[in-house]
């Protein structure tokens, strides 16, 4: 690699991290504020939001590292165009092929980087996040003991505390469970305890009162009681045999493992092999967008008024781009055979970007004037 195309590279790579920073941290601001909302306000600690942050960064960088990689290639060939860098480097006879090597290397390194993320780091954090919501789910702590509210630990069920003592007595109780849509029952106690046996959670009333409504007659009971156990682990607890999110299969396991997938996780052949071939594509693309906010640039030419027009044409292409893989991803789901289909919008892409190299190495000016006669000079 010449001194050039490192130097053209390294100025990639620069603004390519300051894109990708600016934009993961917008989504993951947005992020945030809803983990924030939900976890701090259930009881958890800060140490559980910034876990529970760490691990979505991996799909959050998926999400925006082809953007970064085509705002970081458009924004140093427009800036190399301005200060006529690449003007000077065609006239020394480089050619648009040669000068679209820093952009294919750089296209290279962000599909390693996709590739490593969307194989390895983004599967083994999802799943990671699934167990840790898992845990956050069977900790009564974290969701029973916050005072002030109403909680709804599960559907019909609802929950109050007024007060949590130092010593971890409750004040002031009430528990309504409506869950039988035949009898509704609510329990008040002026203190209650929450106790732990084995894997079983019981909720110990005292002073208070039960009233239960028979739906069926429409009559009402009460009954006073001086002490009460409430067994609230049917309530707490949530069914952990859930379906895997296909993002957290790995690899090798939706390419070896394709029947057992689908007997223990229920998903089609065509939901797999478009996960599958889909992982392959976006490390694909990013050495499509990269040459596309290249070349798209480099067809302009040099200009005082800028290449505003070349950028808003390459955007606008990506967007197409993405428009049409999200319309081809619908027919391979119902046929696996048409796999192909996803490496479309990559190949359209790369034959774009190829189009726009062959066309700024022939200006179409040339091509006009070498079909116009030549005059003839008289003496």
């Amino acid at each position: 690699m010449s001194r050039y195309d490192r130097y053209v590279l390294s100025q990639y790579l620069l603004f390519f991290g300051f894109f990708a920073l600016i934009l993961v941290t917008v989504f993951w601001i947005n992020r945030a504020v809803v983990l924030f909302d939900r976890l701090i306000g259930d009881g958890q600690s800060v140490l559980v939001f910034l876990e529970f942050t760490a691990l979505s960064l991996p799909n959050l960088i998926r999400m925006v590292l082809p953007m970064a990689a085509f705002a970081a290639s458009v924004w140093v060939t427009n800036r190399l165009n301005s200060e006529s860098e690449l003007t000077v480097m065609q006239a020394t006879g480089f050619s648009p092929w040669r000068l679209a090597r820093p952009a294919l290397a750089f296209g290279l390194v962000t599909a390693a980087m996709m590739t490593a993320l969307t194989h390895y780091l983004l599967p083994a954090s999802i799943n990671q996040l699934s167990v840790r919501e898992s845990e956050v789910a069977r900790n009564l702590t974290a969701r029973l003991l916050s005072e002030g509210s109403f909680l709804h630990p599960a559907p019909g069920v609802a929950f109050f505390i007024r007060q949590i003592e130092p010593d971890g007595t409750l004040r002031d109780v009430f528990l309504s469970d409506r869950r039988d849509p035949e009898q509704s029952v609510i329990y008040t106690g002026a203190r209650a305890f929450l106790v732990r046996d084995g894997d079983q959670a019981n909720l110990i009333m005292v002073d208070g009162l039960a009233q239960r409504l028979d739906m069926n007659d429409r009559t009402l009971s009460t009954t006073v009681f001086s002490d009460f156990s409430y067994n609230i682990s049917s309530v707490l607890n949530r069914d952990d045999s859930r379906q895997r999110n296909i993002r957290a299969i790995p690899t090798l396991e939706l390419m070896l493992d394709r029947e057992g997938v689908t007997e223990q996780e229920g998903y089609t052949e065509g939901q797999m092999v478009s996960e599958l071939h889909l992982r392959f594509a976006r490390a694909l693309v990013c050495v499509a967008v990269t040459l596309i906010g290249f070349s798209t640039l480099l067809v302009g030419g040099f200009s005082r008024f800028g290449v505003w027009k070349q950028a808003a044409g390459a955007f606008v292409l990506l967007i197409l781009l993405e428009v049409l893989r999200g319309v081809v991803a619908e027919p391979v789901l119902n046929n696996p055979k048409l796999w192909p289909l996803t490496y479309l919008p990559t190949l359209i892409g790369l034959a774009c970007a190829a189009l726009f190299l062959k066309i700024s190495g022939r200006p179409m000016k040339r091509l006009f004037l070498r079909g116009s006669p030549k005059s003839e000079v008289t003496s």
